[in-house]
């Protein structure tokens, strides 16, 4: 290909032209023009034989100028082909980043070019990403495999696939135990309303001895809630023993929305007690129903029991915390760069009147849309809290899925603090009322519960009425507040 310059000016297309010189205007008519080959170094000049020295000095000057120009175009050719290359070596980098990434890069195609064992490219990556969380050095930001994310989330939600019953392995003194058999036997601890465990006729009391025929014994309970879980629409069978008789039981699983809400009356009926176990995406809606049904029936008093619950949702800690908090800051989100932003209550909370008492339970259990909804409470007055420290996690994470099956990651990208802009990460909330519980306290007693009974009827009160069902509501759960995922003892299964 050519570009063919004449003094008329280029062809349409052509490359930026050698600018004009007035003495071209005097050439004879029959000058030819000149050819500048781009396929080649050589440039041919073809004059009239009757040209002279002034007609030879304006050849010179195109020679000069055009080896300027085709040196140019070469180093910007060079250049360009430099940088594509760079690009293709390291794609997604920017230009201003290319030093910075430049080791990982060559790390990365050094492993994919030269080693000897077997991998995959995707294993590559999510072992990088993986790295890229653990070097920020923050317990609550990680990543996850695809599986790992989704069970995490499941978690958090409240939303599981099985028959919607709660199991735990207890022994003859209905002490937990890590191995199911002779002496470790598998309970039904509760079923969840409405789900297909109650529908089949599951009673809590029942004792599961097989899955599918095949014995539960050497399981521990988490192997055998893995066993009676499965997808929706397909069927289970539990060989149970009940009342000394033996009988299997078919059911087919759905999608459960577990019950983290849990709520019964004190004190002849004159106390309300809200025990929350997780913030999962219907607790608040749960509560509230709950609350609701309590003041209809006159109560105006209330135990609301956050042990044990390492959190889960902040929305549904906001949304709770609106019931009882009519305006004003539930907690503060403060952002990279020390920006903060108030979390304002929800209108139309259905508890806001002062003269509806409360009293909230907490500790060392007690993390997360926990504290966040205790710390709400007790900075606005609103509540007295009582119990020991709570965790001190103040930190909120957003949960982001990868593209292409790749797992996802939680990031902490706020923290959080109460009304009174505390900051309680690493420190915690101490009660008003501090009620240490001994080691080796008798099982059906709870110290804390009956001095938040005792603070509900006044100072001075000696009274300690009975918790829930004549017993005192033990710890359901084996917390993990560190992170936003749980383990309920008992599994929901």
């Amino acid at each position: 290909m050519s570009t063919v310059l004449d003094h008329d000016g280029p062809t349409p297309g052509s490359a930026t032209p050698i600018p004009e010189d007035d003495a071209l205007d005097d050439a004879p008519s029959d000058s030819l023009p000149v050819v500048i080959p781009l396929d080649g170094p050589a440039v041919h000049l073809q004059t009239p034989a009757t040209s002279g020295s002034r007609r030879s000095s304006r050849v010179a000057l195109a020679l000069s100028l055009l080896a300027v120009g085709v040196l140019a175009g070469s180093g910007l050719f060079i250049a360009g082909f430099t940088l594509g290359a760079q690009h293709e070596r390291s794609p997604g980098t920017s230009v201003d980043d290319q030093a910075l990434f430049d080791p990982f890069w060559q790390a990365y195609h050094k492993v994919v070019d030269e080693y000897v064992g077997k991998f995959t490219s995707k294993q590559l990556v999510e072992g990088s990403i993986k790295g890229m969380f653990q070097a920020l050095g923050d317990p609550y930001s990680s990543y996850m495999t695809s599986e790992e994310y989704k069970a995490s989330l499941s978690g958090i939600s409240g939303q599981f696939e099985g028959i919607g019953a709660e199991m735990s392995a207890l022994d003859q003194k209905g002490q937990t135990c890590p191995v199911l058999g002779t002496d470790c036997l598998l309970d039904v601890v509760r079923v969840i309303r409405n789900s297909p465990a109650q529908k089949a006729g599951l009673l809590a009391g029942d004792v599961v001895t097989a899955v599918d025929a095949a014995s539960v014994t050497g399981l521990t309970v988490e192997q055998s809630v893995a066993k009676i879980r499965g997808p929706r629409n397909s069927a289970v069978k539990l060989s149970l023993l009940r009342a000394g008789e033996t009988f299997d039981l078919s059911i087919t699983r759905d999608v459960i929305q577990s019950e983290d809400v849990t709520s019964s009356t004190l004190a002849n009926g004159t106390v309300g007690y809200l025990k929350i176990s997780g913030f999962s995406s219907s607790a608040a809606a749960d509560f509230q129903s709950l609350l609701k049904d309590q003041l209809a029936g006159g109560v105006k008093s209330y135990v609301v029991d956050l042990r044990d619950d390492p959190g889960g949702f902040v929305d549904a800690a906001l949304n709770i915390a609106s019931q009882f908090i009519g305006s004003g800051p539930i907690y503060w989100e403060e952002h990279a760069g020390g920006v903060q932003a108030a979390q304002l209550a929800k209108p139309g909370g259905i508890a806001t009147d002062p003269p509806i008492r409360l009293v909230v339970l907490v500790n060392g259990g007690s993390a997360s849309a926990s504290e966040i909804l205790a710390g709400a409470l007790h900075d606005t007055g609103r509540a007295t809290l009582v119990g020991a420290r709570t965790f001190g996690k103040g930190t909120i994470q957003q949960w982001i899925q990868l593209p292409n099956d790749s797992g996802g990651f939680r990031l902490s990208i706020a923290k959080w603090l109460t009304p009174d802009k505390t900051w309680i990460h690493g420190v915690g909330i101490t009660p008003d009322v501090v009620v240490p519980v001994p080691d080796g306290t008798p099982q059906g007693q709870d110290p804390q519960l009956s001095k938040a009974l005792e603070v509900l009827a006044g100072p001075g009160s000696s009274s300690s009425p009975a918790a829930p069902g004549g017993a005192s509501p033990a710890p359901t759960s084996a917390p993990t507040p560190a992170g936003q995922v749980r383990l309920l003892l008992p599994l929901a299964a």
